[in-house]
């Protein structure tokens, strides 16, 4: 029983595990990936077919998806009353007599993510249960303010107490082939990030192939990401199968040369039930079960969890429930 509770807590990326110290810059590792688009496609295009849950188990990997998810507000009007709903919200992410009749009392997001100026809002609204912060940072969402500003803002955002730092890569770097100026952006904020965990965001969208999505995933975890992310949310194509695929298969062969493991972060258009429980399987198939823990794989998500919960709810009473009862803030 233990051992479940444990599994369904939210924990900090890479508590249970050895953090990913990084490496030498390997330029020959990274010119040999490749990516076979076609191929790509396909296996994922197959993916609903082969991978679909019912009933019971359907309900167990929604639930198990919610304590993945980083409850997520990134909007201009964001005010401390929408974050304190949010942070209410992934503490009793679910009605509390569904969660009961599930037996799963207690439940709660991985994380809530938030701009800096939200950090101490939501780290108050918070406190004592164990739930992390995190905050976008380094010029969210385009990633072009002056360098020393970036990494000033990681470190004003870990004093508020964010405990998880999501950065966003200059994607000029990949475009052009600079690996070795991303290398070393990422290492400084990486270090500028201290004791807190970094995700690297890689805006796939912009990166212009799943080529330059793998060597950019690769170079990244080289330099220290604790985890690598697809997008902002505020690009035109976030979060694919597509893209997904390639950047799990990056953080296998990562594992398999230096026996780090890196978590992932789908982040930006994943806002019904059966989406998530795609991401799931292939994480499932690909990295397997200890991929689908919150201290390696995360949902940037806000509407999401809205969507499970009324899955949920039908799932327990046999009736859906108005989406607007289950609004984020």
């Amino acid at each position: 029983m233990e051992s479940h509770i444990a599994e369904r807590s939210a924990q900090l990326p890479q508590l249970a595990e050895p953090r990913n110290p990084g490496m030498e810059l390997d330029l020959d590792w990274v010119a040999a990936v490749q990516a076979n688009t076609s191929a790509i496609e396909r296996r994922c295009a197959t993916l609903p077919g082969r991978r679909s849950v019912k009933k019971d188990h359907q309900a167990a990997w929604l639930l198990k998806a919610i304590s993945l998810i980083d409850l997520t507000t990134l909007s201009g009007d964001d005010t401390e009353g929408r974050v304190r709903r949010l942070c209410a919200k992934a503490r009793q992410p679910v009605n509390a007599g569904i969660l009961r009749s599930l037996g799963m009392e207690g439940l709660t997001t991985g994380a809530v993510c938030v701009y800096h100026d939200m950090v101490p809002t939501a780290v108050k609204a918070l406190e004592g249960t164990g739930i992390p912060v995190a905050a976008v940072s380094t010029g969210f969402p385009a990633g072009l303010s002056p360098f020393h500003l970036r990494l000033a803002e990681i470190g004003e955002s870990v004093s508020a107490g964010a405990e998880e730092i999501d950065i966003v890569i200059s994607r000029r770097h990949v475009l052009t082939g600079n690996w070795q100026a991303l290398y070393d952006e990422m290492k400084a904020f990486r270090l500028a990030c201290g004791e807190a965990h970094v995700k690297a965001i890689l805006a796939t969208g912009e990166l212009g192939s799943l080529r330059n999505v793998a060597r950019a995933s690769l170079v990244c975890m080289m330099a220290g990401a604790d985890f690598i992310k697809t997008s902002t949310g505020k690009e035109s194509i976030n979060a694919t199968l597509p893209v997904s695929l390639v950047m799990i298969r990056a953080i296998r062969d990562y594992y398999d040369r230096t026996g780090y493991r890196v978590g992932y972060k789908p982040a930006g258009g994943i806002s019904k039930a059966k989406d998530a429980l795609m991401y799931l399987a292939l994480m499932k198939d690909e990295l397997g079960h200890r991929w689908l823990q919150p201290d390696l794989f995360r949902f940037g998500a806000s509407s999401l969890l809205g969507d499970i919960e009324r899955q949920l709810e039908h799932h327990v009473t046999g009736a859906y429930s108005a989406g607007y009862r289950h609004s984020m803030g």
